[in-house]
């Protein structure tokens, strides 16, 4: 069943994210800025996973696209029509008050400072875990180009699966072209894509959706730990680079008070192998020390440097965390400044 008007809600949910698109791709690497591209047009055109695309297309698409942009650029974001009114579009709690009876599950947030991100699907299943309410989303009704595969919003942990399978039959396509051994690779061959790549698809998926899950669990520790001022903290802060490293402290914080010690103590191999496989840029420089431990897990050492280094890490990353806080709560307007150089100091990399 579906609501009255959904059209009408639908259009609305795509201008907006239409409207976020128009803002925030500008900040994206090209790099990025292709791959989302990319995904996002094999959605819209209903291309399944893993088919090849059409090039030209694609090219007379990302223009077109490129030109709506630049004529929505400017607009406001819309309010969504439902149940005769007109919902601000970032009230997630009262939009999804009437929409969960019908089905479906709506989506709003930032994905990084001024940069909004918005979607609507069909709400496959619920689950309580521990304190918070798992909503899991299947076919997507609505999206941008930024489509966070998992969130944590309150006390409700969003997993988004059609964005988790389009993310990773994307990562698949890009190591197909050079085929390099690594975590990857590790990952892939635990799920069984060297014998069938569309199941392996689908196992991945269902398999690796909890390891985000768990990650999400462990970002509503770290924020339990952390206090309400965390996210004043990193709103205040101007360098879109200080909030990479940033996110990037609480990322190991989240994933060494939940994600590790859970896939460890569960000897969930393949997942350790993925979790790793996406362990690069800022991340992996800032936490060294892992790569060898990673090592000698895969050489057999059973997990025991792993286990030392995430005990470590989880001391450390609460005290970095810490320290940054009393920054911005005892040094006013010089604190972001103070936190910006603070965050790229060598003595933080834990080696």
């Amino acid at each position: 069943m579906t609501p009255p008007g959904i059209d009408r809600l639908v259009e609305a949910v795509q201008t907006n994210c239409h409207i976020a698109d128009a803002r925030g791709a500008a900040d994206l690497t090209l790099c990025i800025y292709l791959l989302q591209m990319r995904e996002l047009y094999r959605w819209e055109q209903g291309i399944a996973v893993l088919q090849p695309l059409p090039r030209d297309d694609v090219a007379r698409w990302l223009a077109a696209r490129e030109a709506l942009w630049a004529e929505l650029e400017t607009r406001d974001f819309a309010p969504l029509p439902l149940a005769g009114q007109g919902f601000d579009p970032f009230d997630v709690a009262g939009i999804n008050l009437h929409l969960r009876p019908w089905g479906l599950v709506y989506g709003a947030g930032q994905v990084a400072p001024g940069r909004a991100s918005f979607f609507l699907g069909r709400l496959e299943r619920r689950d309580a875990r521990d304190e918070l309410e798992l909503l899991v989303c299947g076919d997507e009704l609505a999206r941008g180009l930024a489509a966070p595969v998992a969130a944590l919003q309150g006390s409700t942990v969003w997993l988004r699966q059609q964005s988790l399978q389009r993310w990773l039959a994307e990562k698949y396509e890009a190591w197909t072209l050079k085929r390099q051994d690594g975590a990857f690779k590790s990952a892939l061959d635990a799920h069984g894509f060297q014998h069938d790549g569309v199941m392996a698809l689908q196992r991945m998926v269902r398999q690796q959706g909890e390891t985000l899950v768990l990650h999400e669990l462990g970002e509503f520790e770290a924020g339990r730990r952390l206090g309400p001022d965390w996210q004043a903290l990193r709103a205040a802060l101007a360098s879109r680079r200080a909030d990479l490293y940033l996110r990037a402290l609480r990322d190991h914080l989240a994933d060494c008070l939940v994600t590790l010690p859970a896939l460890l103590q569960r000897r969930d191999e393949a997942s350790l192998h993925f979790w790793f496989a996406n362990l690069e840029g800022v991340r992996a420089l800032m936490f060294p020390r892992l790569g060898p431990a990673y090592a000698a897990w895969c050489a057999g050492d059973q997990g025991a440097a792993l286990r030392d280094a995430v005990s470590t890490g989880a001391a450390h990353w609460g005290r970095a965390c810490m320290q940054l806080l009393e920054i911005h709560r005892t040094q006013g307007e010089e604190a972001p400044a103070a936190i910006e150089r603070c965050v790229q100091w060598p003595d933080w990399v834990l080696a």
